[in-house]
């Protein structure tokens, strides 16, 4: 695997501890700026809204522009908005800097899966994919349960000033080590690349991606509250409840990265109904301190085991689309990072209790696992009945 790709994994690293740690911060965003629980998630489907637009918008801009330079500039820019974030007393402001810095990591992802995947070729492409899956992954084991420690020690704004100092070498790294463009590779079509992903296969994946993704930004955003008032875990278990979601997490794209470019219906099948049945049982034995942390390890492991095969379902499926399906697949699972918590905070304001996030999630997953079964069987279908009349026509 060329170095460069793990370059790309750290600046991933750096952006995806953005993303997740509101999780562990929420309540002291709330009290700061005079918000409720529910509203603070806000800031975390925002950030999914920021991916959601410019995913794409930002991935056909990259695809004019040498990839070096729109690497740095994305997280140039992701910098910028987050200092603005640290020192912001306004909710309305801090929801925007979310918003923008989304924008910009889209872009950063979008063009980076794209760049890594063509560095690492086609036979790697899911190791590719799972190295840079797997920085936002040791996101979670590291830099969340950080940025919630710090959020507890310094205030939740330390946390955010601590993603811009990772963030500068990102850059430098970047500048210094990602070529500006795979040699041979020809001219991008904007056209062609849309049409390749309009086909059927890969729309599916993308569904079923995103309403995975949905089940997992569902609970995840609500797990400090989940162990702290259902677990009964103080405050000071809430950066290792975290981390050990973060290590699931890491030994999930792990996994997925040495069975996605082999075998991946053997995973995806059977852990999309464990990842379902899994946030059920959570759901229901959420108040066990045991339980709860073993389901916390295992639906971790599950939520990126599928969720990094689906990336490289996606981008196998759309190989004709090799810089805009980067961008399909941020947007895609940044689609269910937004509805997820916006479910979850629905059930919450009707008063259903924090158990009720992770019954949403159980949902998601099993509308994911029976849209990708049903979709298969049509698939089969259609080759079964096709198959007689290409043996005629060859007769």
């Amino acid at each position: 695997m060329p170095f460069a790709v793990y370059l790309l994994g750290l600046a991933v690293f750096a952006q995806g501890t953005s993303e997740f740690m509101l999780s562990g911060l929420l309540p002291d965003v709330a009290g700061d700026l005079g918000v409720s629980v529910p509203a603070a998630g806000a800031l975390t489907s925002a950030f999914a809204v920021g991916m959601i637009v410019g995913a794409p918008v930002m991935g056909m801009l990259g695809m004019r522009w040498p990839r070096r330079r729109a690497l740095a500039a994305f997280l140039a820019a992701f910098v910028v908005v987050h200092a603005v974030g640290a020192v912001t007393t306004d909710f309305g402001v801090l929801l925007a800097t979310r918003f923008l810095g989304a924008v910009a990591n889209a872009g950063f992802l979008a063009v980076g899966l794209a760049a890594a995947t063509a560095m690492a070729g086609p036979k790697a492409e899911g190791r590719a994919a799972s190295v840079l899956l797997g920085g936002i992954t040791l996101a979670c084991v590291a830099g969340v349960p950080a940025g919630a420690l710090l959020g507890q020690w310094w205030g939740w704004r330390s946390a955010f000033w601590a993603v811009v100092l990772v963030s500068l070498p990102a850059v430098l790294a970047v500048l210094r080590s990602v070529p500006e463009s795979p040699r041979g590779e020809e001219s991008p079509s904007v056209r062609r690349e849309l049409a390749a992903l309009r086909r059927p296969r890969p729309l599916m994946t993308l569904l079923v991606a995103a309403l995975v993704n949905g089940g997992t930004f569902c609970a995840f955003t609500y797990l400090a509250p989940i162990v702290t008032h259902v677990g009964g875990f103080g405050e000071g278990w809430v950066p290792v409840v975290l981390a050990l979601f973060g290590l699931g997490s890491f030994a999930g794209v792990t996994i997925g990265g040495r069975t996605a470019d082999a075998r991946p219906m053997a995973l995806l099948v059977p852990g999309g109904l464990a990842l379902a049945v899994g946030w059920a049982l959570f759901a229901v034995t959420a108040g066990s301190p045991v339980a709860a942390l073993a389901l916390v390890l295992v639906q971790g492991t599950l939520s990126f085991a599928v969720g990094s095969t689906l990336v490289a379902q996606v981008l196998r499926t759309a190989a004709e689309a090799p810089h805009l399906g980067g961008a399909a697949a941020t947007c895609a699972f940044n689609v269910g990072a937004a509805i997820g918590p916006l479910l979850g905070g629905l059930t919450l304001d009707a008063g259903l209790g924090y158990r009720s996030p992770l019954g949403v999630s159980a949902l998601l997953v099993a509308a994911a696992c029976a849209t990708g079964c049903t979709a298969h069987a049509v698939r089969r279908i259609r080759k079964r009945a096709a198959a007689p009349e290409e043996e005629r026509a060859a007769a």
